[in-house]
This record gives structure tokens, sequence and C-alpha cells, in this order.
């Protein structure tokens, strides 16, 4: 799954995802508007992949390319978004961030946020972090850490079968 289990924690609180705002690095087909809340993002009715990483973080550039295959191959069924957050962790400018994105080919979308509370409020302890959430809002795991594509494809699953629970 990628380095390790111990990364990984249920939320077993059934912690709701806290809102913010997200702004896109570039233009995305799939979620449209440059500037969402996370709660727009939750209306289109898909689970959703919530990433954080910044453009200065050697496991965010090794993880990056794994998301790029895995999001191809899920990206009809669920919502994958990148949130840069290099400036908070200081790994990173806008500017490194937009560099790593382009460099890499990266085409899911990608931005950032301006609430500096953020890693905070979704308990994120390293970088890269993954967060899954149902469309109702409840984060099921957060996975702390790299995640290579297949662990990502399995945990999607998982995510995907709390969604249909009604999480």
């Amino acid at each position: 799954m990628g380095e390790s289990d111990v990364r990984s924690f249920p939320a077993g609180d059934q912690m709701t995802a806290p809102d913010f705002t997200w702004e896109h690095y570039a233009p995305s087909e799939s979620l449209g508007s440059m500037s969402m809340t996370l709660t727009d993002i939750l209306a289109i009715g898909k689970p959703v992949v919530l990433n954080f990483w910044a453009g200065l973080c050697p496991p965010c550039r090794r993880e990056m390319p794994e998301f790029q295959e895995a999001y191809e191959e899920f990206k009809d069924r669920v919502i994958l978004f990148g949130v840069d957050v290099g400036p908070f962790v200081n790994l990173g400018s806008t500017e490194d961030a937009v560099n790593l994105m382009s460099e890499l080919g990266i085409t899911y979308p990608l931005g950032t946020t301006f609430n500096n509370k953020i890693l905070i409020e979704y308990r994120i302890l390293g970088m890269p972090a993954t967060v899954f959430i149902t469309p109702r809002g409840t984060v099921v795991r957060t996975w702390n850490g790299v995640l290579d594509k297949n662990g990502l494809l399995d945990l999607v699953v998982e995510l995907e079968e709390a969604s249909a629970a009604g999480q």
C-alpha cells in the first residue's frame, strides 16, 4: 500500500470533513470553477480523495505520478484533488508547486488554500497525507505518508463501499 499501514488512521469518531476554500492552480475539467469550497465539491455527489502535498516535498513528488495513474482509472467515480500546503509547512511556495505540477504532467485538480489551520483541522501528521471523504462529508480514513497506485485504489474501493453504505 505504501510505506506502512501504521500511518493509516480510520476515523473512529466519524469526523466530519472541515469546510475550506480551495483555489485551482489550473482550470479543471472535472471541477470547473477556479475557487470552490469543499461543500461545493461534495455537492457534486461523489466520494472525495483529498491529498495534502507540497512543491518541495520529496515524498509528495514520488507519490504524484502514481496518483495521476490512479486518477485516470477512477476519475468518473471519485473526485481526487490536491491541496498544496507547502507555504504552511516550509516546503515550498505556490511557484514551486505549480512548477512541480507542470514538470510531472499532473492533470488531476491541484490548488491551494489560504486557511493556515487546515492541517490541524484535518489532523494531518506528515506529508503527504490523503483523506478519504464520503459525499455526506464523513472522513472514512486519513493516510499519513506515501501511497502507491495500488494502495490508493484499494482505499478508493473502501471509500466507495462506505459511501454506498450511507456514511
